[in-house]
This record gives C-alpha cells, sequence and structure tokens, in this order.
C-alpha cells in the first residue's frame, strides 16, 4: 500500500485543489523581552549566536562528542543553540493552548510506530462482510517540543485496524513528510510552526531570523520540498492512498489568494482558475461540491504576516470581517462565472454533503459552523461548532439556514454512496471537554426553517471515553436497493480508567446504535482527525 503526503481534498473525495510518552514540565525563567519592551532584535540574536559560540569554544569534548554522535555541523549545532535559547529566554509565557504540558496530556500524548499486531475481539463478532482497513490520520509529535507547540503541528501518523477473514491487525506509521524525515535526520524539530511559534515579538522574529537563516545555508528548502505534516485527513485517489494537510508547498501572500482547479480520471491536473475576487487569504480547511458547482467558504479565519511583528501567529481571526461563499460551476475556465454571496455568522469548517435541486436552481449544503470563531485556535472546545442545512438559490442568489440540532456536533459523515446526491441521514461526533463523548443519527427529513433537534439515535461513549470522527460503511456497498443507514459505524474509542483503546464498530440502522464489535488494541490510540475505510478488493488495487 503505497502512502503519499499531499495537499487537500474535498470531503466528497473529488480531488479539487485549492505507548504514552509523559511530559515532564520544565520550570522556565521568565521572559527577559516582553512584547512591549523596547530592544535591538539583531543585537539580541548577535549576542546569542556570540555567547553559543564561545560557550562551544570552552567544551571541546562535548563539541567532539556531540558531532560523533549526531554527525552534526558546527552550524548545526549553533542553530540548535539558538533555538534552545530562544525557548528558554525569549518566548513569553505559554498560553494553555500552545502549551505542551497542556496540549500533550491524556489522549493527546504521542506515540511511537508499532509493526502489524494481531489483536483479539474482546466483545461482540465482526460482521463477515466486513473486509479491509480502517484508515486514520492525526498529529502526533516525533519529539517532544522544547518550545510552544499547538494541536495541529504534530507529525501524520496513520493508525491502521486490518479486517481479513475475520481476523484483525493493528499498526500505527508517521507519514514520511520531507518535514519528518528532516528533522528525523537532525534529532529535533527545526520548522517553524505557524500556530505555535510565533509567541512574543522577540521570539517570533528571532525565529524568523533563524529560519531564514537555515534556508540560506542550505540545512532545508521549504521552497522545493514544502513545510506540511500531512497530519490532518485520509483519501483513495488514482490507485493511491494520500495523507493530506491545508499546507504543504508554500505560497507566496500575493494574489491570487484562491486557485480552482481539477484532475481528470487520468489524474492530470487541468489548467488553474486564478480567483482574484478573493480579495485576502482566508483558510479554507473544507469546500463543497455538486454535479455543476465547486462551493468555497470565506471565513474570518485569515492570515496577516504583519502580525509576526506584533509576537503573534499570522493565521488568526478577523471580528469585522463578513463571512461569504463563493460559487463557481465545476466547468469553469475563469473567474467571469464566479458570484459571492455574503454569509454572516457563518465559518464553515466541515462539509458533510452538499447537492443540487430543482434542476441545478438550489444548491443544498449540509455543514459544521464555527459559532465562536473567536475560540477556534485558542480553545476548539468554546467554539460552539453547530451543524446546519444551508441552502443557496441561485437564480435569486439568495441563501436560507437550517439549524439540525442544538447539540454542539462536528465530524458529520454519511454513506459515501450518497455523495453529491440528497441524503437523508447524517452521523456526527458528539463534541465535549477534549473529547468526543459520543455520535448521534440525525434525519434530514425532520428539518424546518424553525430548527430544532432532529436527532433519530444517539450512543454515548461513558465516562471517561472519548472517540473521533466516525466513518460509515456500507453493509453491500454492490447492492444498489440497500437502504441508506444500512451498514457500520467505525470509530476509536479511548478509556481514560482502563488507558487503554479499541476499535468499535457499530449498527449504523439501529435506535441507539448498538455497539456490534470492539476489538482491543495492543496499545492507546492518541487522538485524532480524519479517516476512512478501503474495502479488501480496492486494498489489492492499491
Amino acid at each position: 500500500m503505497e502512502v503519499l503526503s499531499s495537499t487537500f481534498l474535498s470531503k466528497n473525495h473529488h480531488l479539487l485543489g485549492v505507548s504514552s510518552i509523559r511530559i515532564n514540565h520544565v520550570k522556565r525563567p521568565r521572559s527577559i523581552i516582553t512584547s512591549d519592551s523596547s530592544f535591538n532584535i539583531f543585537e539580541t540574536v548577535k549576542e546569542l549566536i556570540t555567547s553559543t559560540t564561545q560557550t562551544l569554544k570552552n567544551s571541546p569534548q562535548s563539541l567532539k562528542k556531540v558531532h560523533k554522535k549526531n554527525k552534526q555541523s558546527l552550524l548545526q549545532i549553533i542553530f540548535k543553540s539558538l533555538d534552545d535559547s530562544i525557548c528558554a529566554f525569549m518566548d513569553s509565557p505559554f498560553r494553555p493552548s500552545i502549551d505542551p504540558k497542556h496540549v500533550l496530556s491524556g489522549n493527546f500524548a504521542p506515540v511511537g510506530e508499532l509493526p502489524p499486531t494481531a489483536c483479539e475481539v474482546a466483545e461482540g463478532f465482526l460482521p463477515t462482510s466486513l473486509d479491509g482497513a480502517y484508515i486514520r490520520n492525526g498529529p502526533n509529535p516525533q519529539f517532544i517540543p522544547r518550545g510552544p507547540y499547538h494541536l495541529l503541528d504534530g507529525d501524520g501518523m496513520l493508525h491502521v485496524v486490518k479486517i481479513s477473514k475475520g481476523k484483525v491487525t493493528y499498526c500505527s506509521h508517521f507519514v514520511k513528510t520531507y518535514k519528518y524525515m528532516l528533522e528525523n535526520k537532525m534529532g529535533y524539530p527545526i520548522l517553524p510552526s505557524p500556530f505555535a511559534s510565533f509567541n512574543g515579538v522577540a521570539a517570533s522574529i528571532a525565529r524568523l531570523i533563524i529560519t531564514f537563516a537555515r534556508i540560506v545555508t542550505g540545512k532545508f528548502n521549504p521552497l522545493k520540498h514544502g513545510l506540511g505534516t500531512a497530519n490532518t485527513s485520509v483519501a483513495q485517489f488514482g490507485g493511491k492512498i494520500l495523507a493530506l494537510a491545508e499546507y504543504d508547498l508554500p505560497h507566496g501572500v500575493v494574489r491570487p489568494f484562491l486557485t480552482f482547479f481539477r484532475i481528470n480520471s487520468d489524474g492530470r491536473k487541468q489548467k488553474d482558475v486564478k480567483i482574484f475576487s478573493m480579495d485576502r487569504f482566508s483558510a479554507i480547511h473544507d469546500f463543497a461540491v455538486t454535479k455543476n458547482y465547486a462551493i468555497f467558504p470565506n471565513t474570518q479565519i485569515v492570515l496577516n504576516p504583519l502580525w509576526i511583528l506584533r509576537g503573534r501567529s499570522p493565521l488568526g481571526v478577523d471580528i469585522s470581517k463578513v463571512p461569504r461563499f463563493g460559487i463557481i460551476p465545476r466547468s469553469a475556465e475563469d473567474e467571469r462565472e464566479m458570484w459571492w454571496i455574503d454569509a454572516p455568522g457563518l465559518n464553515m469548517l466541515h462539509c458533510v454533503n452538499s447537492w443540487e435541486e430543482e434542476g441545478g436552481e438550489r444548491i443544498v449544503i449540509v455543514a459544521s459552523n464555527i459559532v465562536s470563531i473567536e475560540q477556534v485556535f485558542e480553545n476548539i472546545d468554546l467554539s460552539q461548532l453547530r451543524l446546519e442545512k444551508i441552502v443557496i438559490d441561485v437564480k435569486a442568489r439568495t441563501m436560507e439556514r437550517y439549524p439540525l440540532s442544538d447539540k454542539v456536533l462536528d465530524l458529520g459523515v454519511i454513506n459515501p454512496a450518497y455523495a453529491m446526491k440528497k441524503n437523508r441521514y447524517v452521523y456526527a461526533a458528539v463534541v465535549g471537554v477534549k473529547a468526543v463523548v459520543g455520535v448521534v443519527k440525525l434525519d434530514l427529513s425532520l428539518t424546518t426553517k424553525e430548527g430544532g433537534n432532529f436527532t433519530v439515535a444517539s450512543r454515548l461513549y461513558g465516562p471517561g471515553c472519548g472517540g473521533g470522527e466516525p466513518v460509515f460503511v456500507p453493509r453491500e456497498p454492490s447492492n444498489p436497493a440497500a437502504e441508506e443507514d444500512d451498514g457500520y459505524l467505525l470509530t476509536f474509542v479511548y478509556d481514560e480508567n482502563a488507558d487503554e483503546s479499541k476499535f468499535v464498530v457499530m449498527d449504523a440502522k439501529s435506535p441507539s446504535l448498538d455497539i456490534i464489535a470492539a476489538v482491543k488494541l495492543p496499545r492507546r490510540v492518541p487522538t485524532g482527525f480524519h479517516g476512512l475505510f478501503v474495502s479488501g478488493s480496492e486494498l489489492e488495487k492499491l
């Protein structure tokens, strides 16, 4: 099976571009430079370089040992010492969202790789029709961070449960991105994080200078190899399994801020359609695709490089901006056919499904909305994710929104056979504090404009238990007459009381989403992001 790092796909999988490790708290000296101090950052870095070089001259035996052990050049050692100095003396006090002691606690603590290991079914039985591999991606730093760390920074790790003839094996492997391989060779992390590295003015500018110096001296080449972690999602396309993240090869922050392109059935990229009407950068985590249209959200999550000079991440939230949706025909050759519609208060995170009605005159999107967008990077638990049904009138260019539940829900999935088709059922994760605490089944046919709770089935995992994004697998994928909800829900569930993880199979049709089988895994599986199921017959083709 070939796994590649790539950019991102739409939720509908149409290729369109756009062992526990304990974290010991180390008491850090109070930052010697604060954001409102007056200082010369270049003199500060110069002093650090002079101090570091002098220390190395005075410790030739230590230098010899380090060089022999890690085969590093003097320049690499200087860079590492500068990194350590920034962490020790220049970083502002860590906020909870970038404090590795906080972020990497509980089931977010990283684990190592594990070769294929046999597992036993601890409860129930595995359906005979369930044959293939469940693959889930998530962030898992290969090294314990020395400085600030955000949940989204971790290296991509794939956790795989393979089911074949009733037997189950589990394994986990890092995605071998350029970032992973480079830092693995170095023995410590060196690439900056857009989410955490810019922690105070002094630390921000110092890290930029050192990053630039590493590029100039040839220690790494982001322009050629990218900086991506490939830690977000997994997709099957063109006979390959792709590990995905929104960012990989860097692009200049100049117009256009959005480029739309298609990849044909032969896997060949088609002409770029540059979208100049997106007048500033906006983070697009997901987008919608229908038979004739691609729909891009322009959210309040923006990029402003000047924020680095204020000692903060360049990626943040602009509350004054009005969110909107851009609609463009999939066959468009340029952006002249694109139009925008304002969507106040609608910051789409994940698209569950989208389709057309009334001969293409209406576009329907089911998606999650980040209600409290200002919390999205600092505390996702408080961002109040809600599922909505969004209806766009193509002729009138108007929008109507229908709330689907009063619960905090996200990571919605459907029967994949209904992608880009009108569907009835949505399965979504119930979001709790630092964990997915259950799963619900929603019936879209019950939707009313007044909103309400259209839950028709649910299951909570129990005290101290947390799951992840569910994945729907049809019971009879080749049967066109099969009912939409006739299938299984797959996910990992971690029990903090027993400190163990299970691979859980639920009956997607039952009113309480009954657990059909629970497979005890050989070790804990950290909380992650998105995944997919690849059937046994499809695995043979990879």
